[in-house]
């Protein structure tokens, strides 16, 4: 698997360089050309015209990630639509790109948690906006645990959730491994499908 590096402005992020060493630089012409199936193309949103590049590259089974210096929600959507597997900024830190980088190899999707969150609050929203699991399954929850599982599922971060409940981030995290573990889910997607379900009818 090569790693291919698309940017118009700049040569290249050392961060970007310290989690794929054998990463090569490229026009956008050349990594059009030269990435294979299976490749992944990192691509710098200062690139020209760079959602034209994206449908090609993927179409062909190219992993396709969109960088920004400015991460916003619309240039993250016209990422993905346009078929990118991941968007984030360009100035993570190594370890984040290479989680990025084995996320998306594994057909997984990678933006940032904040839009993250806001999908998740859309999602929950159309599913109703509230709980439908059954209260005997909810009674499993302390208060405060059905709190926190409440707000994330609504798309607050763990700082918000944290803020507005006048508790630590390390407590969310606490309470929300305990919500995971007690309702079967392993991560906030899950968690709001669960929440969301229809108690089945006996």
């Amino acid at each position: 698997m090569a790693h291919w590096f698309v940017s118009h402005g700049r040569d290249e992020f050392p961060r970007w360089r310290q989690a794929f060493p054998a990463a090569r630089l490229a026009s956008g012409a050349d990594a059009k050309l030269l990435a294979k199936s299976g490749d992944a193309v990192w691509i710098m949103d200062d690139t020209p015209q760079w959602p034209s590049l994206v449908a090609p590259l993927s179409e062909r089974g190219v992993i396709v990630v969109i960088m920004s210096l400015a991460p916003n929600d619309r240039d993250a959507l016209q990422a993905l639509q346009a078929g990118a597997r991941g968007y984030l900024h360009a100035l993570a830190s190594p370890a984040l790109f290479e989680q990025a980088g084995l996320v998306t190899a594994n057909k997984g999707i990678w933006v940032p948690a904040d839009l993250m969150g806001r999908v998740l609050g859309a999602t929950y929203q159309a599913l109703g906006g509230e709980s439908r699991l059954p209260s005997d399954e909810l009674s499993a929850l302390t208060e405060r645990e059905r709190d926190v599982a409440l707000a994330v599922a609504s798309g607050k971060s763990n700082k918000e959730v944290a803020r507005n409940l006048d508790i630590t981030e390390r407590t969310v995290k606490a309470h929300l491994g305990a919500v995971f573990r007690k309702l079967g889910v392993r991560d906030r997607m899950q968690l709001v499908l669960r929440l969301g379900q229809q108690a089945e009818v006996s």
